[in-house]
């Protein structure tokens, strides 16, 4: 499965917000259950899921869905969320490994009693608490079914009593890329706050940024902010054609027995190589996936 790069918020309960994700252009649509959702209104958002995720599945929309977590909150969430066409839950607030595998426990046990795939929906675990940062390592390694982790950067904030700035988020960012990376998990997030909507340089620099220090793709909340993911999560034209350029030179370099070549005043080895094919290699799947989308195909 390819990573996300936008994945754009849509609370489940506004309808015209649901009817309209799909033209949006977002490799993921993120419906809510969580903070977007009043608390009287959290059973209604639950009824309203099947009906959304099947209608965004029909439009050829990956569908995720972030549930409450208080553990009375997320069962039933989990309940009304563990449906076909369902590729990933986002879990927050996670405290623990252990909080993430009684998550696991009871999906598993809900795909088994509704024939789905064992394992075919997988986990995004938000990191939204310093402890939770302590213990990242752990939390990223709870589970065969998570895909992603995250930091939440608004929560974290709010947690340490700093500003959601890329300067102070930066050094709890790169540790849950390493976390992410060493367990073989999508680094996702962004190194600042999501919730600048109407300042997009501002946002298309964070994002930038983001994708420097490791992350994959990140979240939406406004769908102005969703072609800025797609632009700045894939490797731009010179990018792709200087790797391919420089794959070309190693590739041949390595026939004639040498294992190291000087290509634009830089020495390219195997580790240099191997970051130029995972560059061609992304472009080839978002472009894909773009191609896709025009054409009203589900995304692989």
């Amino acid at each position: 499965m390819t990573p996300w790069r936008s994945m754009l918020y849509v609370p489940v309960t506004v309808e015209r917000f649901v009817r309209k994700a799909a033209g949006v252009g977002a490799d993921a649509i993120q419906l809510d259950l969580e903070d977007s959702i009043l608390p009287g209104e959290k059973a209604a958002a639950r009824r309203a899921l099947p009906d959304a995720v099947a209608a965004l599945v029909a439009s050829g929309c990956d569908v995720v869905v972030r549930v409450n977590r208080p553990l009375r909150m997320v069962l039933p969430d989990l309940e009304a969320a563990v449906l076909p066409g369902v590729r990933a839950l986002a879990v927050p607030k996670v405290s623990s490994a252990e909080h993430l595998r009684l998550v696991d426990e009871t999906v598993t046990e809900l795909e088994a009693e509704r024939d789905l795939p064992p394992g075919g929906i997988r986990l995004i675990a938000m990191v939204e608490t310093p402890g939770a940062l302590l213990d990242v390592r752990s939390i990223a390694s709870a589970t065969p079914r998570l895909a992603a982790l995250t930091l939440g950067t608004e929560d974290f904030a709010l947690a340490t009593g700093v500003a959601p700035e890329p300067e102070l988020m930066m050094s709890a960012k790169q540790q849950v890329v390493h976390a992410a990376r060493g367990a073989g998990l999508w680094p996702l997030g962004l190194v600042g706050s999501v919730a600048g909507y109407q300042d997009l340089a501002e946002f298309r620099r964070i994002a930038r940024l983001s994708r420097r220090i490791g992350c994959l793709g990140a979240s939406a909340i406004h769908p102005s902010q969703v072609p800025v993911l797609n632009e700045e999560f894939s490797p731009d034209e010179r990018e792709v054609t200087r790797a391919r350029a420089l794959l070309q030179v190693y590739e041949d370099a390595v026939a004639r027995g040498s294992g190291a070549v000087s290509f634009e005043g830089t020495m390219v080895d195997e580790p240099v190589a191997q970051r130029a094919r995972t560059l061609v290699r992304a472009a080839e799947q978002f472009g894909a996936r773009d191609a896709g989308q025009q054409n009203g195909h589900p995304r692989e």
